[in-house]
């Protein structure tokens, strides 16, 4: 009777989301290099390519924190967020009966289980997620995300951004989202973040500023004459185009952030003004809670350092016992204090006693210290504070 029961739940363990399978021609970026080596490359240095649990600490101790809170399965937690992480994933839900199985100890042979450590999603944002997307639902309810909000072509199909692309290897059809319309695909995924709880922590699709810069503007560069493949199909040449990069740099790139909000200071009846200017088309911090930009003034007096003191633009979240918590389990959250898109933030703050001179330097953080202490992370990038500007002012 019991094996009865096993095999009933298995039959119904898993659904959601009808995935596509992917060819084995198709299913890793290796297969890729022999036309696109140049984009490959490039893309191997990318966040992208590190979407996978296993490759991204902040995203793996982050499953484990909603898995252990909610008591949750690890693999339901990771089948959830693989929806945006790890897309191309063959089981795209799971329901009460995987619980059951994972609790009565068969979830290390479930479905998921084997879905989650397949080779097809290793590789997480890989060449197959964004060029296979045949269809965008944007017309789908916000929190429909991820895999859920599109539809797949037919393996062996690549979308991109020529009417003339051909291949020998695969077919090509041209999407506008691929040039005209990029903000569309991006955010797939990149927009309305929301915790168990269904409170929105991020969305960078609803503080966008239309007009202004394209997401590909910053985060694949500008245009460049070059080449998108170096198959010879003009003139016995590989087709000059105008492509843009591949390595999607970001939060995470240090050479990102120098530059990347202004600063000016001005000092009025012993305080001190700071303000932070932010052109960009989305707030600053942005993409996901708990990020930081810290100022840091040095007060001097001759070159003596007299004080030092820290302010801090961060988000702090609440779960429904009123606790510090991660975004992804928060029921509430503090006053928004990122910089809005095209705006500016002004900070104050008392001068110090004998100072004639303070500095302050701007810095940006990936996890403000409350979270990256939550989730024990131990890689150095989480604590590292990225460069952005730096200015002084006189107090004479």
């Amino acid at each position: 009777m019991k094996k009865l029961l096993i095999i009933a739940i298995l039959a119904t363990v898993v659904f959601g989301a009808k995935p596509v399978k992917i060819d084995d021609k198709f299913k890793d970026s290796t297969k890729c290099k022999a036309c696109h080596l140049h984009i490959v490359n490039e893309w191997e240095q990318s966040w992208h390519a590190k979407s996978h649990y296993e490759n991204n600490e902040y995203f793996r101790a982050t499953t484990e924190y909603v898995s252990k809170k909610t008591r949750k399965s690890l693999s339901g937690v990771q089948v959830e967020c693989a929806a945006c992480h790890n897309p191309r994933i063959s089981v795209t839900s799971t329901g009460m009966e995987h619980e059951i199985l994972s609790v009565m100890g068969f979830g290390k042979n479930s479905e998921a289980k084997k879905a989650l450590e397949s080779d097809v999603i290793s590789e997480g944002i890989n060449c197959v997620v964004c060029h296979n997307i045949g269809v965008i639902h944007s017309d789908k309810d916000d929190k429909v995300r991820g895999i859920n909000r599109v539809e797949w072509t037919k393996s062996g199909v690549m979308v991109g951004p020529f009417d003339d692309a051909m291949s020998p290897y695969h077919k090509v059809e041209h999407r506008d989202y691929m040039d005209k319309d990029p903000n569309k695909l991006c955010f797939v995924c990149h927009a309305n973040d929301r915790s168990v709880s269904d409170f929105v922590f991020v969305n960078m699709e609803k503080e966008y500023v239309e007009g202004g810069k394209l997401c590909v503007d910053c985060h694949m560069g500008s245009k460049k004459h070059g080449i998108a493949a170096t198959l010879r199909m003009d003139n016995k040449k590989p087709k000059a185009r105008e492509v843009r990069g591949h390595a999607f740099p970001g939060a995470h790139t240090d050479t990102m952030w120098e530059g990347a909000l202004d600063l000016e200071l001005q000092l009025k009846q012993k305080e001190i003004f700071i303000s932070i200017l932010n052109s960009n088309p989305h707030n600053i911090p942005s993409g996901f809670g708990s990020r930081e930009i810290v100022a840091e003034l040095v007060f001097k007096k001759k070159d003596k350092v007299l004080e030092t003191k820290t302010l801090s633009l961060t988000t702090y979240y609440k779960d429904k016992r009123g606790k510090a918590t991660i975004p992804h389990l928060a029921v509430s959250s503090s006053d928004d204090l990122s910089v809005p898109a095209n705006r500016k933030k002004v900070l104050k703050t008392p001068t110090q006693k004998g100072a004639d001179r303070v500095e302050v330097t701007l810095y940006y953080r990936l996890v403000n210290s409350e979270v990256h202490s939550l989730l024990k992370l131990g890689e150095p990038i989480w604590s590292q504070k990225f460069f952005i500007a730096s200015k002084s002012i006189s107090l004479n």
